[in-house]
């Protein structure tokens, strides 16, 4: 950067979860480089990964937001946020699983999980599909539930049924007396689509590295459980398998958002890291060309961040552009430090001292702004230049 122009700063961080989200994490980063480059040139790129704030990074770019009501997790009605974009291949839908069963809704969690279904992400589609939309990209990231997307599948027209020939309910509970899946009144519809699954994770299905062992506790499976939850979605497997004529249950994906990947999967989607569809969608290669620096961030930054979330992507693009990148979270995990040291110039958290985390949460606009300008004045000695 010469000493004659202010310096253009890409700003890609992800969302704070449960404070801010990724376009507010911009424009407080913003407000702190602008007390030190009032002049800069700051490219605000909203990050995503799949989860929570996906539907907020992909439409800071453009596109039309809706609500439609359809079941929560629990299945109350719940009023769900969805994006179209006109896309050259056509008009397409942008869903946030997290929008209809999150983990951060109140309601749903307090059901069971054994009773918690995915039912609404279902009734969303068909919703779409009746509207003439068959391109559709899911983010399935944050979700409460641990059904293997068989509220999913069922609203769509899967029929399950008890040894008695009586439907049951396409929740946990109900899938185990599951006995028999029928494929015949699935909404053919689907077989026109194109549907693109974002996500980070990796999982099969079922077994030490599936749905249920690696995600369960979070969504409250206790660890007595555990077993019984993941022979349930065993089985669902075996004869969703055996309906749908496919096989998806030992796939990288399947068990994403409690297994709904495995039921998308099943659908004949395509699954590809979340935040690398993201950065496409919002031009992040073009705002890194002839950039002098990026900064990313996430509410929480350890060695899962490692595992191709939001800002690992954004620095591996900053890098592959020759643009050095600085890491900005709300806290940063010391035993992952020699990693990120890698990937990154500089690893900085907000608080600056002692701080309870409701207190951080509460504030993280301004600590965010603070720290900003702090690192950016940092930056500029570095350079010997005001």
């Amino acid at each position: 950067m010469s000493a004659s122009r202010s310096p253009s700063v890409v700003l890609a961080p992800d969302s704070f979860k449960g404070s801010l989200d990724a376009p507010a994490v911009c424009a407080a980063v913003a407000r702190g480089l602008a007390r030190v480059w009032p002049g800069a040139d700051l490219r605000a790129c909203p990050m995503a990964d799949g989860g929570e704030g996906t539907l907020d990074a992909i439409l800071s770019q453009g596109g039309t937001r809706r609500t439609r009501v359809v079941a929560g997790a629990a299945g109350a009605p719940r009023t769900a946020a969805y994006g179209l974009l006109d896309a050259p291949e056509g008009r397409t839908a942008v869903i946030e699983v997290a929008q209809v069963v999150g983990i951060t809704d109140a309601q749903g969690m307090a059901a069971p999980v054994g009773d918690r279904s995915t039912r609404g992400v279902g009734e969303l589609v068909r919703l779409l599909l009746r509207d003439g939309v068959h391109r559709f990209m899911i983010g399935v990231g944050g979700s409460s539930t641990n059904d293997g997307g068989a509220g999913m599948l069922a609203a769509l027209g899967l029929s399950l049924r008890a040894a008695d020939g009586s439907e049951i309910a396409p929740t946990p509970r109900g899938l185990a007396g599951l006995a028999r899946v029928d494929a015949g009144r699935l909404d053919p519809r689907l077989a026109e689509c194109t549907i693109t699954v974002m996500s980070d994770v990796n999982n099969p299905l079922c077994g030490e590295r599936g749905a249920t062992a690696i995600f369960g506790p979070q969504k409250g499976v206790r660890a007595d459980d555990l077993a019984a939850f993941d022979a349930t979605l065993g089985r669902w497997a075996v004869l969703a398998e055996e309906a749908t004529g496919r096989r998806a249950a030992a796939s990288p994906g399947a068990g994403a958002a409690g297994g709904l990947g495995f039921a998308l999967l099943l659908l004949g989607a395509e699954l590809r890291s979340g935040a690398e569809v993201v950065a496409a969608l919002i031009g992040l290669d073009a705002a890194l060309a002839g950039a002098d620096w990026a900064i990313t961030g996430e509410g929480l930054t350890d060695a899962q961040t490692l595992l191709h979330k939001a800002p690992y992507v954004v620095a591996e693009h900053a890098r592959a552009a020759g643009v050095p990148i600085t890491l900005l979270s709300g806290a940063v995990n010391a035993a992952a430090l020699p990693e990120l040291g890698r990937l990154f110039a500089g690893c900085f958290a907000l608080p600056p001292g002692p701080m309870a985390l409701t207190e951080c949460i509460a504030n993280a606009d301004a600590l965010l702004a603070d720290r900003a300008e702090q690192i950016a004045r940092v930056w500029v000695a570095a350079r010997g230049r005001a």
